[in-house]
């Protein structure tokens, strides 16, 4: 049975020195604690500000804040790769839904994209509120889905923005519609795979846009902003950008090993 699981936004438990100590969560977190109806005596999973993994038990409770000791150090699920949606601003709700499912899938990075053809418009003003609801979202989701490694959302980026931020990845994927059925994943992938060992894990940019779609001057940026960008087809199906931002980083990380594809026979 899996432990109800928290992250905490800045203690570092190594740094306990008493048996006993507070959890330092977030407001959020501790009204979730009490709505779980968590009692002294009962386990939690818990991933410090230093990305360390715990096992607790909750001794007492100061109010709201639970009052814990350390039962054990648990490993955490190792990463197929690392894999950053880069999801074109959609309307609605639509954001929200990739990032939290896109999470419980693994995904461990979102770039939100001001596309050319977003019908959502994000001003200086907006994206910062924007921003910390997706968070908290990715937190959510990390913490439903026993993800031991918290998501980080940034601000939305324009084009040139995108174009700085892609160059770092060891291999760049890009989603388009218009793209020939034989592009495929694995060989975009290829480069990625690699460059991966046991001290590199593979850094993968997917790129989804918006619902109307990237224009052919944003792909031709985004392929010449990496030397190992290229474009795949995800089928002849026209796919909803929330549909598309979740198959396509789930079908990254099953190809890099993840998604139980390291159980393959």
């Amino acid at each position: 049975m899996s432990l109800p699981q928290f992250f905490l936004d800045e203690q570092v438990l190594a740094d306990e020195v008493q048996e006993q100590f507070p959890l330092a969560l977030s407001r959020d977190d501790a009204k979730h604690a009490k709505v779980l109806r968590l009692d002294p005596g009962e386990h939690i999973a818990v991933v410090d500000a230093a990305q360390d993994y715990f096992e607790c038990e909750i001794r007492s409770f100061d109010g709201a804040t639970p009052i814990v000791a350390i039962s054990g150090h648990l490993h955490g699920k190792s990463l197929a790769a690392h894999v950053c949606l880069v999801q074109g601003l959609a309307k609605g709700d639509k954001m929200e839904t990739v990032i939290r499912h896109a999470t419980e899938l693994g995904v461990s990075e979102f770039i939100p994209f001001a596309a050319s053809r977003s019908i959502m418009k994000v001003d200086a003003k907006k994206a910062a509120s924007k921003t910390e609801r997706w968070q908290a979202i990715a937190k959510s989701a990390a913490m439903q889905s026993g993800q031991t490694y918290l998501a980080h959302v940034h601000q939305p980026m324009k084009l040139a923005q995108l174009k700085e931020a892609l160059a770092a990845f060891d291999a760049v994927v890009v989603c388009w519609e218009e793209a020939p059925g034989t592009a495929l994943l694995r060989n975009a992938l290829r480069p990625a795979a690699l460059n991966a060992s046991e001290d590199h894990l593979a850094r993968i940019a997917v790129v989804v846009g918006p619902e109307g779609g990237l224009t052919q001057e944003e792909v031709d940026a985004i392929l010449a902003s990496n030397a190992n960008a290229n474009m795949v087809s995800l089928g002849s199906s026209i796919l909803r950008t929330e549909t598309a931002g979740i198959v396509a980083p789930a079908l990254v990380l099953y190809e890099m090993g993840g998604m139980g594809a390291g159980e393959r026979a």
